[in-house]
């Protein structure tokens, strides 16, 4: 949760520098009913049912159960957002699903009833920060959201945060984390949901286990095994599918 808190916060500093400098800064009434609860829900919320389900579970389950995130896109973005629920991107998110349970079987897994329930809402709240980030604020400048939805996430955290005396080296993984993970991965994130549906888009970010195994592996010499690989190899064609798909399909005579 501090890692959390943390993060929020210095990110907060280079969107604050770049929306000052673009002079993209307003204070719209109707700009903040749509920023508050974005930051609550994309952040807050997020950072908080994750955590819970990490300690509760274990990090391989929770990482499986956060990962049901593409699912509730799909399953929703037709009601929320008028995409098509096509054949293609069921086969995409099955496969996705599929790839993330054996890319997290590296570790141990123990189920807890409400861990399982911390690690749904995780995937919930990923999810609608799709469905949110689509529907309302791909009309806006991305520093612009961010000004101030990550204070409000990053304060809401605040009575959920026990501090610790931190080194310079946690000081600057923490300053890595909030300007690349946090402040280079939101600004990313935007600029592809402004081109792609957000069903595609959740489909493609389940490529984030697959780094993430591979790092570990190649950096801790975590165990990467032939499962894992195999999980590795379905995420990568779910990705594949669900980004080209559609657009193949296109060209003949209707989606699928």
């Amino acid at each position: 949760m501090e890692v959390a808190f943390f993060r929020a916060l210095l990110a907060w500093v280079p969107f604050a520098i770049q929306a000052l400098y673009s002079r993209q800064i307003a204070f719209r009434l109707r700009d903040l009913l749509l920023f508050i609860p974005f930051g609550f829900v994309g952040i807050t919320l997020f950072y908080a049912f994750y955590q819970l389900s990490v300690e509760a579970n274990g990090a391989a389950l929770a990482s499986v159960l956060l990962y049901t995130a593409p699912i509730w896109v799909v399953l929703l973005a037709p009601f929320f957002l008028g995409e098509s629920l096509t054949g293609r991107r069921v086969a995409a998110l099955g496969l996705a699903v599929a790839g993330v349970t054996l890319v997290s079987q590296a570790g141990p897994v123990k189920l807890n009833p409400l861990g399982l329930l911390f690690g749904l809402l995780s995937g919930l709240s990923y999810a609608l920060y799709y469905l949110f980030g689509k529907r309302l604020l791909t009309g806006y400048p991305t520093a612009y959201i961010f000004f101030y939805a990550l204070p409000v996430g990053g304060l809401a955290l605040f009575p959920l945060v026990q501090f610790h005396h931190k080194s310079l080296v946690a000081w600057g993984a923490l300053l890595f984390l909030a300007f690349f993970s946090t402040y280079g991965a939101y600004s990313a994130y935007f600029v592809g949901l402004r081109r792609l549906p957000a069903s595609r888009a959740a489909i493609l970010a389940t490529l984030e286990p697959v780094v993430a195994s591979f790092v570990a592996h190649l950096w801790w010499k975590e165990r990467f095994t032939m499962l894992s690989a195999v999980g590795a190899f379905l995420v990568l064609s779910a990705s594949l599918i669900g980004t080209l798909g559609d657009r193949c399909c296109s060209k003949g005579k209707g989606r699928v």
